[in-house]
Formats: C-alpha cells, sequence, structure tokens
C-alpha cells in the first residue's frame, strides 16, 4: 500500500469519526452549558442534576442519530475501505 493511500484512508477515517460524533458532542455541551449555568444561577450543587440529564440527552440524540452514523459509517467501509482490502 502507498503511504499516500494510507493517510488519506487515515484522514478520511478521522474524518467519519468527526462527523459521528459530532451530534453527541455538541448536545452534552450545550445540556452541559445549561445545567451549569442553571447551577451557578441557583447555587444548587448536586452532582445527579449534571449527570443524569446530560446523560438523557445524550441518548435521545444517540437514538435519533443512530440512521445516520450508520450510514455514514457504513458508507465509508463500503466505498473507501474495502476497495482498499479486495484491490490488495
Amino acid at each position: 500500500m502507498d503511504d499516500v493511500v494510507f493517510y488519506d484512508t487515515l484522514r478520511q477515517g478521522l474524518w467519519v469519526a468527526v462527523e459521528i460524533s459530532t451530534p453527541i458532542l455538541v448536545v452534552a455541551l450545550a445540556v452541559g452549558l445549561i445545567i451549569g449555568l442553571f447551577q451557578a444561577l441557583t447555587s444548587v450543587q448536586e452532582m445527579t442534576l449534571t449527570f443524569v440529564p446530560k446523560l438523557a440527552a445524550i441518548l435521545i440524540v444517540f437514538w435519533a442519530s443512530m440512521g445516520f452514523m450508520t450510514e455514514t459509517l457504513a458508507g465509508f467501509f463500503t466505498n473507501d475501505l474495502i476497495p482498499i482490502i479486495v484491490g490488495g
């Protein structure tokens, strides 16, 4: 395998990882920020107040974007990795 093909495939794989993880990370950041602001305004420092809503939001977004994630990852394998493996 040529170095250029290897590094290009690695770059594409990392980009797919970024695309797949972006919805979950954005929602976790937004929910964490909102809960942090709520805690700062009310002076409530409860650990479960940050964990449970963030976990619930992440699970909802994961469930909602599961089709997109699967399609993106399967497309990467089908279009990019399998031809490299079959071709040598």
